[in-house]
């Protein structure tokens, strides 16, 4: 499958934290930056972090409940191969990263069956990083 890279611009109240954690936390690599935004490569997505004031989302999270946990919303991520998506939850756990959501494997035996982990940016972004054995299930009706 073949994909357009996205392009996301997302709040942060604190730049240098920021810009800290998906540098240094995800090892995302630096593209432009100015005093109030900085570019990562996002997993060949781009993505943007702009100083803005905290937003009510990043104030108190809302969550709706999916398989058994709150899920909170709003949230993005990106869908890592499987292997990926190991090292990145090992990756995370070593540097004692807190979760929203534990690493864990979503509707185990269904359809639609993924790995998936949440935790939130030190602004209070919330995302989300799932893979999935069978790639063909990404869009799979139960």
């Amino acid at each position: 499958m073949s994909l357009s890279p996205f392009h996301l611009a997302i709040p942060v109240y604190d730049l240098a934290a920021a810009r800290n954690f998906y540098g240094e936390v995800f090892g995302l690599e630096e593209g432009r930056s100015s005093e109030q935004w900085v570019d990562f490569n996002f997993y060949g997505h781009q993505l943007v972090i702009h100083e803005h004031p905290k937003t009510a989302s990043q104030e108190s999270a809302h969550s709706n409940s999916v398989d058994g946990h709150d899920v909170p919303v709003p949230h993005f991520g990106v869908v890592l191969d499987w292997d990926q998506w190991e090292a990145l939850a090992e990756r995370l756990k070593s540097l004692g990263t807190e979760f929203v959501i534990e690493p864990y494997v979503r509707f185990q035996g269904q359809v639609g069956e993924q790995a998936t982990m949440f935790l939130f940016d030190p602004c209070g972004n919330a995302l989300e990083f799932k893979a999935f054995k069978d790639m063909s299930q990404l869009f799979a009706k139960d």
